[in-house]
C-alpha cells in the first residue's frame, strides 16, 4: 500500500547563528554539505532553511535524526532557484526500503524563522493500522498511562 509521506520542521535563524558564531566550520562540516556551505556562503537564514529541509526529510523518511546524518540529505537549488533533495549514504537506503518516490520540498523563512514542508509517496509502514492502534493502547496501559 501506497501512502503520501510528509515532513515539516520549523527552527529558529538566531539558533543557527549562534552555532555558527561559537563552532563554525565545526558546525558546518558536520551539518552541511560542501555545496551547500558554497551556496549558502555563511547567510544564517540560507543555513536554517536547508536545517528545517533536512529535519523535515528525515520525517518523510521516518527516520528522525539517528537513523541518518545530516550530510546525508543534501538541499540545493535547481537553476530557477527550486530547491532540490539529493540524499546519499543512509537515507538514500531508506528511501529505497520505503520505495520512497518523488521526494519534493518548499523552503521559506521570516526575519525570525525558517520553515521546511516535504512530500513524497512511500509504501506504508503502518498498513495494519488498526492492528497498530490495540498494540498501542496496551502499551500505555502497561505504563500505566491509561486508565482505560
Amino acid at each position: 500500500m501506497i501512502s503520501n509521506a510528509v515532513g515539516v520542521d520549523i527552527i529558529e535563524i538566531k539558533r543557527v547563528d549562534r552555532a555558527l558564531s561559537r563552532f563554525g566550520d565545526r558546525f558546518l562540516k558536520r551539518v552541511y554539505t560542501t555545496l551547500e556551505v558554497a551556496f549558502c556562503r555563511g547567510r544564517a537564514n540560507e543555513l536554517a532553511a536547508r536545517f528545517a529541509a533536512k529535519e523535515a526529510v528525515m520525517k518523510v523518511l521516518g527516520t528522525g535524526a539517528r537513523g541518518v546524518a545530516w550530510r546525508e540529505i543534501e538541499v540545493i537549488p535547481n537553476h530557477r532557484g527550486k530547491p532540490l533533495v539529493y540524499l546519499h549514504g543512509r537515507a538514500l537506503e531508506r528511501s529505497k526500503y520505503i520505495q520512497l518516490e518523488g521526494l519534493d520540498i518548499s523552503l521559506t523563512h521570516s526575519r525570525e524563522h525558517a520553515v521546511a514542508f516535504a512530500v513524497g509517496r512511500s509504501r506504508d509502514l503502518e498498513p495494519e493500522r488498526a492492528a497498530w492502534r490495540e498494540k498501542f493502547v496496551v502499551i500505555l496501559r502497561e505504563r500505566g498511562l491509561l486508565d482505560e
